[in-house]
């Protein structure tokens, strides 16, 4: 996936805070995922925000009508301090970003790929969750693609939002950091899974400057094989047999990681779509991968 660099945000206006009633909890089976015809007759609601996620050039050449451009590098740290690429960023920063383009804490949010970029979506969603807004917040399925697929209305206007009342109220229970990762290695009813693809998740191909191989004890889940060819989430049948294969069991915590924490972001949605407690190890295999200290596997799964 393209890594973007970060863009400087201008923190021109003053954050306005809302109450926080409508803040926290991680929604549900039927609001985290929206079909195309669901979105077609809510399209013009009040409180429904569309946010599109992809390249500008994208956008510019059609988008679902009244959607605005969320630029994803507004939501990621590029380079944290300690050298990691792709962090969460402050949360006042991210008030001020999705204020911006017209989100508040009483908004229905509706995420959509512009084209494949269904881990990019899946990140910002659970930026979303970890602000405490993932219970208003919800995936297109299909996205863009999709949308057009249908004879759906596209446009190239660009919408000028007013700006939102928003006041996040942080989740304990969205991110896990290192320390987390580390005691949770084999312990039961915790399930390490590994996002990336099979040759990264063995240890046959490696990132320049990176260690071979997985956290021990980690399944393989690849983030690209959750949804279809047309860019659907999988049926949910298919979503569990997947996780189960992953030794997933019901009642167990998921933890995902990737290269950097994007990729992983899908598998943590879907996780949460179908139930599961789930964390997302932001600092992912960027980060364990400088702790020579800490052990890595190679090869296929070991319990």
């Amino acid at each position: 996936m393209p890594h973007y660099p970060v863009l400087a945000i201008g923190l021109l206006m003053a954050w306005v805070p809302c109450a926080p009633a409508a803040c926290g909890g991680h929604g549900d089976h039927e609001s985290l995922l929206v079909p195309t015809g669901w979105l077609g007759e809510h399209l013009k609601d009040g409180e429904v925000v569309v946010l599109a996620i992809g390249e500008k050039r994208d956008y510019d050449a059609g988008h679902i009508p009244g959607s605005r451009f969320l630029n994803y590098p507004d939501v990621v740290v590029a380079k944290s301090a300690d050298g990691l690429r792709v962090e969460l960023p402050p949360m006042d920063r991210l008030g001020e970003v999705f204020a911006a383009l017209g989100v508040s804490n009483t908004s229905r949010v509706v995420l959509y790929p512009l084209k494949e970029w269904n881990s990019l979506v899946g990140r910002v969603w659970l930026t979303l969750d970890a602000m405490g807004l993932g219970g208003r917040a919800s995936i297109l399925n299909g996205g863009l693609p999709l949308w057009q697929s249908e004879g759906r209305p596209v446009s190239s206007d660009v919408p000028a939002p007013a700006r939102g009342r928003i006041e996040p109220c942080p989740q304990a229970d969205v991110i896990a950091r290192l320390d987390d990762v580390r005691s949770a290695v084999r312990r039961p009813g915790v399930e390490i899974i590994d996002a990336r693809t099979p040759e990264f998740y063995t240890g046959a191909q490696l990132m320049p400057g990176k260690r071979a191989g997985h956290i021990p004890g980690a399944s393989n889940l690849t983030f690209s094989t959750l949804v279809t060819k047309e860019g659907k989430l999988l049926p949910d049948a298919e979503l569990q047999a997947k996780f189960r294969e992953a030794g997933v069991r019901a009642g167990d915590r998921i933890i995902s990681y990737c290269h950097i924490g994007q990729q992983a972001s899908l598998v943590y949605f879907v996780a949460r779509y179908l139930g599961y407690d789930a964390r997302m190890y932001d600092g992912s295999w960027d980060e364990w991968s400088e702790h020579a200290e800490l052990g890595a596997e190679t090869g296929g799964y070991q319990r």
